[in-house]
């Protein structure tokens, strides 16, 4: 079955308005790249940064329209590619894959963990939930399903020691920002079935617009070597968030969209058409 290409344009825990307004000029170049329609879900909202649970309220009428129209697409047995506006969109999307292909692995490609919960979070920040609600450590009204051994942390380096913790204690694998990293995915993932998510603030500060700059990233070379090391596997999706633009009223994302896009070909060369 072919590629369903979605667009998350809802407000989903943002800080600012940047990655709402970035959205559209990302799953415009993916359109052209792929020759698919993009499938729009919710609508932009002017953010107004607030607790997590606050947030998650607001949010959570869109997260469950996300979550519905991938358990539609996986039910049809189409490969989604998505375009996220924030991270915590994967509350609606991980649960999904683990319901549908539990013997997926899942690649979270991001500076941070986003392993906390609503009990060890010290920022109150959505997005630093995004992994730990999929995986059951709290519960979003969206789902669980995901395991910790199912788990990869890639390029992943801004640790909190609540995650850092958990990391250790579940045993769940990390695989660090290095120049032998796409060689280690290679074995760690092993040929198994995957999804991808990929927060564009794992790339070194400065490559592309994003919320967050923490030093020591990968470059888009790096990006694409580990992109290419998966390909040899089964690729079940992808989704990308997190890129910025400061111009709601141009596509000034296009051209940091497009880095982020050819240094992922090799996955997009592996999916069905």
């Amino acid at each position: 079955m072919p590629v369903s290409l979605s667009h998350f344009a809802a407000r989903a825990g943002d800080h600012n308005d940047r990655a709402m307004q970035a959205t559209p000029a990302f799953a415009h170049v993916l359109s052209e790249r792929l020759s698919v329609k993009p499938n729009v879900i919710g609508k932009p909202q002017p953010a107004c940064p607030a607790n997590w649970d606050r947030e998650l309220a607001i949010a959570l009428p869109a997260l469950r329209q996300m979550s519905a129209h991938y358990d539609r697409i996986l039910t049809a047995g189409m490969s989604p590619v998505t375009v996220l506006s924030r991270c915590a969109v994967a509350l609606a999307t991980l649960p999904m894959i683990a319901k549908h292909r539990p013997d997926a692995a899942v690649l979270w490609f991001d500076a941070h963990a986003d392993l906390n919960t609503p009990r060890s979070t010290t920022t109150g920040y959505l997005g630093g939930l995004a992994l730990s609600g999929p995986l059951g450590h709290w519960n979003s009204g969206l789902g669980g399903g995901l395991t910790e051994r199912r788990t990869i942390l890639v390029g992943t380096r801004d640790i909190d020691q609540p995650e850092l913790d958990l990391i250790t204690a579940r045993d769940i694998s990390l695989v660090p920002v290095a120049s032998d990293m796409a060689d280690k995915l290679r074995k760690l993932v092993s040929g198994r079935p995957i999804y991808i998510h990929i927060d564009c603030d794992v790339l070194e500060p400065g490559t592309v617009p994003t919320d967050y700059a923490v030093p020591d990233g990968m470059t888009l070379i790096q990006l694409e070597e580990c992109a290419a090391a998966l390909a040899s596997s089964e690729i079940i999706g992808i989704e990308i968030g997190e890129l910025e633009t400061d111009d709601a009223d141009s596509l000034d994302a296009d051209g940091p969209a497009r880095l982020v896009a050819s240094a992922l070909e090799p996955i997009f060369r592996r999916l069905p058409m």
